[in-house]
């Protein structure tokens, strides 16, 4: 048996964070606890803002669960006791920094790695401002070896936020997000922009729901599907009409998932990428080793916020590491 504790906490981000559609000043996260009497585990999570998966809905679908949850499942069965999403997220990284501690391994080793993580190259996110202001932050950025950037679905304002940031850094790998702002009209203007600034990726351009318009778009640069692609079931529908899946673990509800997701895009010759919701290092790490299977790391969330939970992950010349002392071994 176990005692199961959820608490939420609000962060404050450092600056409001704009993205089509959205601006963000603070980010909502639960953290669960699993306790078994002699060993624990923690998890956090954000959920995901776009489906209502907030605060209440991750913390409703906990205690609905709780006497399952508290009954000691394993992470298989937590799969058929909560849906994809945020209270799964959480829950499912308390049961591995659980498990963790009890076979007195690191997570990376319960996950299949057979050498410990190494550093990985993360993009560092530009939310959506004026040309110049995105620029100068690019430049402020000065480590940085992979830059994301927010767009708006403003086509002839978005490339140009793009051809600004590409003149201000031309030694990075740039990649941009859509966040499901754009019309297919949009996209052969679109993908000629952002090849002419030798733009790496395009994320995400079209909404959740339109992904049959991209059946046949011969694309300059590759699209990623992360809205589109929010769990495993999802994954059947990518072959065709995205060249890359970004999973996000509290999409797909946790490190569980996520190692199948990526073993399944594999099958179907997809690329992965790594990415995350704002959250602190704690929601972070276990990102950081499914990132040691991916192509593309998108896991800057702590950088966002004014403080973040000591002990922490370290941002280092473009790359990030997460140490065991942050997640994975059932001590902190």
């Amino acid at each position: 048996m176990l005692r199961l504790e959820v608490t939420t906490e609000t962060l404050r981000l450092a600056e409001p964070f704009r993205i089509s559609g959205y601006v963000f000043e603070t980010a909502d996260v639960l953290v669960a606890t699993l306790d078994d009497g002699t060993f624990r585990g923690r998890g956090e999570a954000a959920g995901v803002y776009y489906l209502g998966d907030d605060l209440a809905h991750m913390r409703a679908a906990i205690e609905g669960a709780r006497a399952a949850i508290e009954a000691g499942p394993s992470r298989e069965d937590l799969r058929a006791i909560l849906p994809p999403g945020g209270a799964r997220n959480a829950l499912d990284a308390a049961l591995w920094d659980l498990e963790a501690a009890r076979a007195g391994k690191p997570v990376w080793a319960l996950a299949g790695l057979t050498q410990a993580p190494v550093p990985i190259v993360t993009t560092f996110t530009l939310g959506a401002d004026t040309p110049e202001a995105m620029a100068a932050k690019a430049r402020g950025y000065f480590g940085a070896r992979a830059i994301k950037i927010k767009l708006t679905g403003e086509l002839e304002l978005d490339l140009a936020r793009v051809a600004a940031i590409r003149a201000a850094r031309p030694d990075v790998w740039l990649g941009v997000d859509g966040n499901q702002g754009f019309a297919r009209a949009d996209l052969d203007a679109l993908v000629d922009g952002l090849a002419q600034s030798d733009v790496a990726l395009l994320e995400q351009p079209l909404a959740r729901g339109c992904e049959a318009q991209l059946e046949g778009f011969a694309a300059r640069v590759p699209i990623a599907g992360d809205e589109s692609l929010l769990s495993l079931a999802d994954l059947a529908s990518a072959k065709g009409r995205f060249d890359i899946v970004n999973i996000k673990l509290d999409k797909c509800g946790g490190l569980t998932e996520g190692l199948l997701m990526v073993a399944q895009a594999r099958r179907l010759g997809l690329g992965v990428m790594v990415g995350t919701m704002v959250g602190t290092s704690l929601s972070t790490a276990p990102g950081f080793v499914l990132g040691q299977f991916a192509d593309y790391v998108d896991l800057d969330g702590p950088t966002f916020l004014k403080e973040d939970r000591r002990p922490s992950v370290t941002y280092a010349e473009g790359t990030l590491f997460a140490g065991d002392e942050v997640w994975g071994t059932g001590a902190a």
